[in-house]
């Protein structure tokens, strides 16, 4: 029995770790872009930024819809959940709200906004955004080690003597999302 209160005790508390940031949490539909309909309804939304757009008193926001993990993270998959706009009074800069960064925006559906993807006209649902959270860039795992073990595993996905992801040739690489250094300013006789 003590067993199962420990097991129980350390579900709780991982399942505690996946904590939603102070400005996205809430009640809201579970509804997505595809098949929102109803103004006025609160919602809580993410995804990719396709593109952003700032006005006079305000930034639109074009984003990718993606499914929202346990923490109010867009997840990482290949399926979207269509296309939505959202505006949020203020400026963003669009140098750092860039094409593919992860956001997410809570508000209400005010409408719906008509575009065109390439030549398709498309009807954009429309939030007017309380709150827009820039999730950080996630690591780039560049390699993982593979080793040949001859007395344990044969082949394996970095498993070696310091534990996973070590291997025989030390830990994974992470390269980290960095911008372009800038063009170097010209020397006197270069050409």
């Amino acid at each position: 029995m003590r067993h199962i209160v420990t097991i129980a005790v350390l579900a709780a508390g991982l399942a505690s770790c996946a904590t939603v940031p102070a400005p996205l949490q809430g009640q809201f539909a579970a509804t997505t872009p595809r098949d929102a309909r109803v103004e006025g309804q609160s919602v809580r939304w993410g995804g990719e930024i396709i593109k952003v757009e700032p006005m006079q008193d305000s930034t639109c926001f074009e984003i990718l819809a993606r499914e929202l993990d346990a923490s109010a993270r867009p997840t990482r998959r290949d399926a979207s959940q269509g296309r939505f706009m959202a505006c949020h009074a203020g400026f963003y800069d669009p140098e750092e709200f860039d094409r593919g960064r992860e956001i997410t925006v809570v508000g209400q559906l005010t409408g719906t906004d008509h575009g065109k993807v390439g030549q398709f006209d498309y009807a954009y649902p429309h939030v007017s955004a309380s709150a827009v959270y820039l999730w950080p860039k996630r690591p780039l795992y560049v390699r993982t080690p593979y080793y040949y073990d001859p007395w344990l595993y044969g082949y394996g996905p970095g498993w070696g003597y310091f534990g996973p992801g070590w291997g025989y040739w030390g830990p994974p690489v992470i390269v980290r999302d960095r911008r372009p250094d800038p063009q170097p300013t010209p020397r006197p006789g270069d050409k």
